[in-house]
Formats: structure tokens, C-alpha cells, sequence
């Protein structure tokens, strides 16, 4: 599993630098792919927790809001984002009405999540990439950031905790009793020295990278427990199968929505 999933990760790894490097129509094109398969498979286990969730309606709320981050501003995107809140609202009451769903809170708030997680949030792999000012900087740190700190984490948490290092203390007992407090730190650690250096040779700001750096690592992990939890409720090991040794899509961008999110409203605050 281990050597399949550095194989993915060597391939895919500078082929995906290269595309935040130069932006334009391919990097739009394949991550909205990615969000597509990602929403797919959120829908698919939403209706494996007998969610009555309909891909017609989420797809196109899902839509306006990559179209909203890509093309409009983060002031646009707050109206975009009522609109998926209530029209989810309405095909809630629809079910309901119809007599097709008798838990309309839990389809509610599925439809919402789907359009907060894939639509909202996953709009701001565009938001980020659309910066005024080091756009490809911010997007390819606050990635790297995350991939180092995920790939950091496995190798302290699998190799070193317990051994080398002393102790194997879990970081979360019940949902994922495999990844350490260790880990995590090691992750961290790991995020902070390359994305230091890789921001050192790009001519980035230094501090904006460490703090960078700190968040996304430190994040990260949380929004992997996130969707690890929806995959436990559905009684799935991956969300999809497209990545061999990386599960699927949804798997792939669980951490990465919060970090670019993260890294957007960063690069705002530090300008």
C-alpha cells in the first residue's frame, strides 16, 4: 500500500505543480473534474446514509458556486451560497410534501453540507488561484503544505512513533485510532521545513510561508477525520477507487479544501 501510494504520489505530485504553476483553462478543467468525482461520491454516501439527496439538484448549486469563485469575487459568493442554502431548503419540503422523506432535517442538512463542502468551500481552489498578487505562490504552498504534512504524519506516525520516537499516543482513538499525536507533530514539522525552503527559493515571503505552513498542517488533518467519519457512518473504506492507494477523489481534496480556503483568507489579511 505504502510503495502504491508514493508511486501515485511521485507521478501525480509535479505533474499537479506544474498546472497550479501556470493556471489558465487546464487547472480549471481538472479541478473541477476533482470536485466533480468528489461531489459524486459525497452524494453516493449521503444516499448510503438513506439521505434523500439528488445529484440534479446539488450538481447545479454546486456549479454556481465554482462559477461565482472563479469568475465573480468572494462578495458575490456569500449570495451564491444563500441561494444553494435555500433552494436546498425547498427540495427538503419538496420530499417532505411528497410524502418521498420523512426526516427533512437530515435531507436539509445533507443537501447543505453538499453545497458547502463541494460548492462554497471548493470554490476557493479558484478564489486562490485568482489572487491580484502571487496567485500560483499561495496555491502551490498551501498544497504543498498539506501533501507534505499528510505524507510526514504517515512516515513519523507508521516508522518512527514508538520507536525512534518515544511513545504511540492516538490522535483520534475512535475514528481513526491509526494516526498518532506523533504523526501529526511530525507532519507538521515536515510542512513547515519544505514549504520554508521551497518559499526561500520562489522568492516568497518567509513568514507568510511558515504561517502558511503552520495552518494548513495543523488543519489539515481534521477536515481528513471529517470525511473519515462520513465514511465510517456509511460503512465504506474509500469514498471512490480513482486513485490506486489514495481512494477517491474525495478522499484526495478533504484537507486540501480547508487549506486553500485557509491560504485564500490569508493571503487577504497579509495582502
Amino acid at each position: 500500500m505504502f510503495l502504491k501510494r508514493a508511486l501515485v504520489t511521485l507521478i501525480l505530485g509535479p505533474l499537479a505543480l506544474v498546472v497550479i504553476y501556470f493556471g489558465g483553462p487546464v487547472y480549471v478543467i481538472l479541478i473541477s473534474g476533482i470536485l466533480l468525482l468528489a461531489t459524486i461520491e459525497y452524494a453516493r454516501m449521503m444516499q448510503l446514509l438513506q439521505r434523500s439527496i439528488s445529484l440534479w439538484v446539488l450538481m447545479p448549486l454546486v456549479l454556481l458556486q465554482w462559477i461565482v469563485g472563479q469568475w465573480a469575487s468572494l462578495q458575490s459568493s456569500v449570495p451564491a451560497l444563500a441561494v444553494g442554502i435555500f433552494v436546498a431548503m425547498v427540495y427538503a419540503l419538496w420530499l417532505y410534501e411528497r410524502n418521498k422523506s420523512n426526516q427533512v432535517t437530515a435531507d436539509w442538512m445533507a443537501m447543505i453540507g453538499g453545497v458547502m463542502l463541494m460548492g462554497w468551500l471548493g470554490g476557493h481552489f479558484f478564489l486562490i488561484r485568482s489572487l491580484p498578487q502571487n496567485a500560483w505562490q499561495w496555491t502551490m504552498l498551501a498544497m504543498l503544505g498539506t501533501w507534505i504534512a499528510d505524507s510526514g504524519a504517515y512516515l513519523v506516525g507508521k516508522f518512527l512513533a514508538g520507536k525512534i520516537i518515544l511513545g504511540r499516543h492516538p490522535l483520534s482513538p475512535r475514528l481513526s485510532p491509526n494516526k498518532t499525536i506523533e504523526g501529526y507533530l511530525g507532519g507538521v514539522f515536515f510542512a513547515v521545513i519544505v514549504v520554508g525552503i521551497v518559499a526561500y527559493y520562489i522568492e516568497f515571503s518567509l513568514v507568510a510561508a511558515l504561517i502558511l505552513a503552520i495552518i494548513v498542517s495543523a488543519i489539515s488533518p481534521l477536515g481528513d477525520l471529517a470525511i473519515s467519519l462520513l465514511k465510517r457512518e456509511a460503512n465504506v473504506k474509500d469514498s471512490g477507487t480513482m486513485l490506486p492507494g489514495h481512494g477517491g477523489a474525495l478522499d484526495r481534496i478533504d484537507s486540501l479544501i480547508w487549506s486553500v480556503t485557509m491560504g485564500y483568507y490569508l493571503a487577504l489579511l497579509i495582502g
